[in-house]
């Protein structure tokens, strides 16, 4: 395949990454992320409301429905630096919803849902079943139209934010095919959803209960499209989670450098040795490649055919990248390093939340040996 792509890095991209990067710092700092592990919601409102007046949740909504009219390639850096500081929030399931709206809603449900999303309400997806398949289009969930209204039943796990979200999109087969179809949150009964424990405690993940759940007809998604939809929340997925991995893996490389400019064994700084700054700058290298891959996957994405070859190889590099750094920062802080106050910790946590969702690195591998030979 004759591959001839120009790897850019928009003005809009360069400013967003800026103002992300100093808000981050600013807002997230780490003892702030500890004390929001603890906390039932795990993110400040505060901070989600600022987000909103940024126009975060817009930047790739077009301006008819609200939005700022620019694309996922823009939405990056943000998720990026958001990762760097282990930042909380919904703001990336709520902006994979609404790619799921644009790429296969109708027009009414695009009308009445995204702007609300863009003015600030969450939401979430619901696709991953208990058998943990990474194929979206092995469902088990189904809805069955009876009186004008679908019955639902299932279970859905790794819905993330579901508390907080005003809209659950919900992965089902109807009459034998897949589908997708929209939960307000109203619909939901008492007991529905139910709090999951997971390695990435940043993170609010929650078991949905589909059974008992009642939805109106015209809540189904166009079924037409469903498969190009959930194709395209797949990519966009691995995109965003290829973002969290890179902030977080360059987090990893800074924390390991300056513990190794400051700590003394046998009289000299540990970072001289030879044994420590080889792998260290292994896992820059590593990083860095793996951003590169990002950025590519990036500016490519949404192009037929090369855009997911970009994603699939920013979704490997990116989760090796991560999972060697965050292993490195564990190792070279010696006994420190293996203890929970050690921040390389929650790193390493969220690389496992990252690796493991929408595919690890061997799994896009295979993938890519598809599409490339």
């Amino acid at each position: 395949m004759e591959r001839n792509v120009t790897l850019t890095f928009s003005e809009e991209q360069a400013e967003l990454l800026e103002v992300a990067q100093n808000f981050c710092r600013d807002k997230s700092p780490v003892p702030t992320v500890r004390k929001l592990i603890e906390d039932e919601l795990g993110y400040d409102p505060a901070v989600w409301q600022e987000m909103i007046a940024l126009g975060w949740l817009g930047i790739a909504v077009p301006e008819e429905f609200g939005g700022v009219g620019l694309s996922m390639a823009e939405v990056v850096p943000v998720v990026e630096q958001m990762s760097r500081r282990l930042m909380g929030g919904p703001f990336v399931p709520t902006t994979l919803a609404a790619q799921a709206l644009l790429a296969g809603g109708t027009e009414a449900q695009k009308s009445r849902i995204l702007p609300e999303i863009c003015a600030g309400k969450a939401a979430t997806l619901a696709l991953t079943e208990p058998h943990a398949d990474w194929d979206l289009t092995h469902i088990e969930a189904k809805a069955v139209e009876e009186g004008g209204k679908l019955k639902l039943s299932g279970t859905k796990i790794f819905v993330v934010d579901a508390a907080s979200a005003e809209w659950i999109i919900a992965s089902v087969m109807k009459d034998g095919k897949p589908a997708l179809v929209i939960i307000e949150k109203a619909a939901l009964p008492e007991g529905a959803l139910r709090r999951e424990v997971v390695a990435d405690e940043t993170r609010r993940s929650f078991r949905l209960e589909l059974d008992g759940v009642e939805v109106p007809a015209d809540a189904l998604l166009d079924t037409s499209r469903t498969s190009e939809t959930l194709a395209h929340i797949d990519l966009a997925s691995s995109l965003l989670l290829s973002a969290e991995a890179c902030g977080a893996a360059a987090s990893c490389v800074d924390y390991t450098v300056e513990y190794l400019k400051t700590r003394k064994q046998f009289g000299k700084l540990i970072g001289s040795y030879q044994s420590l700054k080889h792998p260290t700058v292994d896992a820059l290298v590593a990083y860095e490649t793996a951003r590169s891959h990002l950025y590519n996957a990036a500016c490519t994405f949404g192009q037929q055919g090369e855009g997911e070859i970009a994603v699939r190889m920013a979704k490997s590099e990116s989760s090796d990248a991560l999972s060697f750094a965050a292993d490195r920062a564990i190792q070279f802080h010696g006994g420190f390093g293996f203890t929970y106050e050690c921040d390389a910790q929650l790193y390493r946590r969220r690389g496992m939340w990252c690796e493991y969702l929408h595919g690890d690195g061997p799994y896009q591998r295979a993938k890519l040996a598809d599409l490339l030979f």
